[in-house]
């Protein structure tokens, strides 16, 4: 006989399940916050996710969606020598920009990237002032941009203000043209030391087209294009700023052979030292010239037969030609006579010269190296 305090079947025991349940539930909607509800992204989430890390993340540091965006930008091969050249310029500028302000002023090589000319145009804060300068023996232009606080640091300096590490921003004013023209000085020096840099590689002339205060109006390329931007920044005791340079590809591409190089004169024959020092010893060197008369061949056995006093005929007359060898080259040839109480040899034909030229021997050269 079943107990009335027993559970009847099917409808106390279904609802004591759904209790647990209910239970099991609340217990693991308790460790998790906001649980059940649809989680929302903050407006750093979403940039971090898109790529737009801040205003003031580097063109080359690029995550998220951006990144792959912006994949389609070529990966260009590295320059070696580029490199060398603006760590040279920074040596340059450094001086030249010391007697300039007449101040302590250092320079230093920031970085040097490959970006796109549309991107790096859109890029550029306002109030700034662009250099549209052309490069006369590659035939092409390139760009300097100067940020505003190093234009009125330059400004400052130059008309005789106090050092001061505050920096006033003056927003929503065009430069005047005495500033312009200041700034176009300093301008005039970097050009100046540019050239310097690029003389040991390529000779250069480097002059400043037209200033420009607007980026849509200091197009020198494609939006498409690539670049190399060079950033350089300075500093004057508490005052500066930076100041990029931007090279197309399309404009040291004349030169891009010479950038691939990892040192000077790595290529054959271009290092004008080892050539002078070659042409040096060459000059000095002493070589054995053997004049012949006559060569014939006899059989072992009659060489062998030889006695003191027997004569040995040669098919040649008293005015034939001797032949003037060095070794197993023949080089030229004359007549026999005398002067004085020695045997001399007039040389009637000019030297023979190797029927290999030079640049026969360099591009055979070139192929064992590729080999």
């Amino acid at each position: 006989m079943a107990d009335e305090n027993d559970p009847k079947p099917g409808g106390e025991s279904d609802s004591i399940a759904a209790e647990w349940t209910a239970m099991i539930e609340a217990a693991a909607t308790a460790n998790v916050p906001d649980a059940g509800v649809d989680r929302l992204l903050n407006q750093d989430e979403i940039d971090n996710l898109l790529g737009f890390a801040g205003e003031g993340a580097a063109l080359n540091n690029r995550t998220g969606l951006r990144a792959i965006v912006d994949s389609a930008m070529v990966s260009y091969e590295r320059l070696p020598m580029l490199e060398i050249v603006f760590d040279r310029l920074v040596r340059l500028l450094t001086t030249s920009l010391r007697n300039f302000f007449s101040d302590n002023v250092e320079v230093s090589l920031a970085d040097i990237t490959s970006v796109r000319f549309g991107d790096y145009i859109n890029s550029i804060p306002l109030p700034t002032i662009l250099a549209v300068f052309r490069a006369e023996e590659w035939d092409n232009f390139g760009l300097i941009t100067v940020d505003s606080t190093l234009a009125y640091s330059v400004i400052d300096v130059l008309l005789g203000g106090r050092r001061s590490t505050a920096f006033v921003r003056m927003d929503g004013r065009p430069y005047s043209t005495i500033e312009t023209s200041l700034v176009r000085r300093m301008l005039d020096l970097v050009l100046d030391d540019t050239e310097l840099a690029f003389k040991p590689l390529s000779a250069v002339h480097l002059n400043i087209d037209r200033l420009e205060t607007n980026p849509r109006f200091a197009s020198i390329s494609r939006p498409a294009n690539a670049a190399i931007l060079i950033q350089l920044r300075i500093d004057m005791e508490g005052r500066g700023g930076s100041i990029e340079i931007l090279l197309p590809y399309a404009t040291i591409e004349p030169i891009r052979e010479l950038l691939l190089q990892s040192f000077m004169g790595e290529k054959f024959g271009r290092d004008p030292i080892w050539e002078d020092h070659l042409a040096t010893e060459i000059w000095q060197a002493r070589a054995d010239v053997q004049a012949i008369l006559h060569e014939t061949q006899l059989p072992l056995r009659q060489m062998m037969s030889l006695k003191v006093g027997d004569t040995l005929m040669f098919d040649m007359e008293p005015d034939s030609p001797v032949r003037l060898k060095c070794g197993d080259v023949l080089l030229s040839e004359g007549r026999m006579g005398r002067m004085g109480d020695h045997i001399a040899i007039r040389v009637n034909k000019p030297l023979r010269r190797s029927k290999m030229t030079f640049a026969a021997y360099e591009a055979t050269a070139s192929k064992k190296d590729q080999k």
